[in-house]
C-alpha cells in the first residue's frame, strides 16, 4: 500500500512539532544543541535515510528529554519507523506521544499513524485478522476523538475496508463449515455478517448461504424469509437468482409472496432492520 501524507506530515511537524525496541542502536554520545540534531534528522528524512533519521530523533530525546525539540522528535521518529516498515516501533513511539502530549495539535496524526500501521499489516482472510481488528479500533479512535480532523475522511474509508475484510473472514469460515456439513456453525457465521457487516460487499452472498444452509437442514420457512430479504434488497444479483432456483428446486413457490411482506425501505440500515423484524 502507498505511504501516506508524506509532505503533509513533514510540513506540519517542522512547524509545530522514543521509540522502539530495547535493542535499538544509539549514536555515540556527543553533546550538541537539540535543534542541530533535529535538523540533521530531518535532513536524513529528506534523503529517505529512515534508520539514520530515527537514531538522530532518538538522540534529541536522549540529550534534551524535556525540550520542545524532543516532543517534535518523538513523532518524527514514529513516522520514520513507519517508512522503514518497522510498524511495532512506530506504534510504540506514537502511543508514547499521545500518552505524554494528548493535547498536542499533532495528536490526531499520532492516532491516525497507529491505525495505519495496523492497517498495512492486514493479511489475507485465510490468516489471523487481529491486525484488521486493531486497525478498525484505531480508526474508530480517530473518528471518536477527532471527527473534524483532516484524517477523519480517510479513517472512514479505511474502516469500510477493514469491515469488508473482517466480513470476508467470517464468510471464508462459514463456507468451510457449510462444505463439511456443519450447518449450524455456518449459519452463525453468515448471520454475523448480516447483522454486523451489513453494509459490506459480502451481505448478498451471506444471505444466499443462509438460504442454502436452511434448505440443507430442511427448515424451509426460514430459508424463504431470508430469500425475501435477499430479493428485496439484491433482486438483480446472481445470489438472489441462485437462492430462487434453489428454493424452486425444493418445491417452494411462495418466494415472491414472502418478498412482498418485507416492509418498505426507510432510513437507516435496511438489511439489519428487516433482518431483526423477520427473525
Amino acid at each position: 500500500m502507498p505511504k501516506l501524507l508524506t509532505s503533509l506530515l513533514l510540513a506540519s511537524l517542522v512547524l509545530t512539532v522514543g521509540c522502539g525496541s530495547k535493542s535499538k542502536k544509539k549514536l555515540a554520545y556527543v553533546e550538541r544543541p537539540a535543534e542541530n540534531i533535529y535538523l540533521e534528522g530531518y535532513d536524513r528524512m529528506g534523503r529517505r535515510d529512515w534508520p539514520r533519521a530515527v537514531l538522530l530523533f532518538d538522540e534529541v530525546e536522549r540529550q534534551h528529554p524535556y525540550s520542545e525539540w524532543a516532543r517534535r522528535s518523538m513523532l518524527m521518529a514514529a513516522y520514520a519507523n513507519y517508512q522503514s516498515n518497522k510498524y511495532s516501533d512506530a506504534i510504540n513511539a506514537a502511543q508514547r506521544f499521545v500518552a505524554l502530549h494528548p493535547g498536542s495539535r499533532s495528536a490526531p496524526y499520532a492516532y491516525y499513524l497507529i491505525a495505519i500501521c495496523h492497517f498495512e499489516q492486514i493479511s489475507d482472510v485465510g490468516r489471523d485478522q487481529s491486525e484488521t481488528q486493531a486497525a478498525l479500533n484505531g480508526f474508530r479512535q480517530v473518528l471518536r476523538r477527532f471527527p473534524n480532523s483532516e484524517y477523519a475522511r480517510d479513517a472512514r474509508l479505511k474502516m469500510d475496508l477493514t469491515n469488508d475484510q473482517l466480513a470476508g473472514k467470517d464468510m471464508a469460515v462459514g463456507r468451510w463449515y457449510l462444505q463439511r456439513g456443519y450447518h449450524l456453525a455456518a449459519i452463525a457465521r453468515f448471520q454475523h455478517v448480516v447483522e454486523v457487516y451489513d453494509t459490506t460487499s459480502h451481505t448478498p452472498e451471506a444471505l444466499h448461504r443462509l438460504v442454502e444452509a436452511y434448505v440443507r437442514l430442511g427448515v424451509m420457512a426460514e430459508a424463504v424469509q431470508v430469500a425475501a430479504v435477499l430479493g428485496h434488497n439484491y433482486s438483480g444479483t446472481n445470489w438472489y437468482e441462485d437462492s430462487y432456483k434453489l428454493l424452486s428446486k425444493n418445491g417452494v413457490t411462495n418466494i415472491d409472496e414472502a418478498n412482498e411482506e418485507v416492509e418498505p425501505k426507510k432510513k437507516g440500515s435496511f438489511i439489519s432492520r428487516t433482518w431483526r423484524r423477520l427473525f
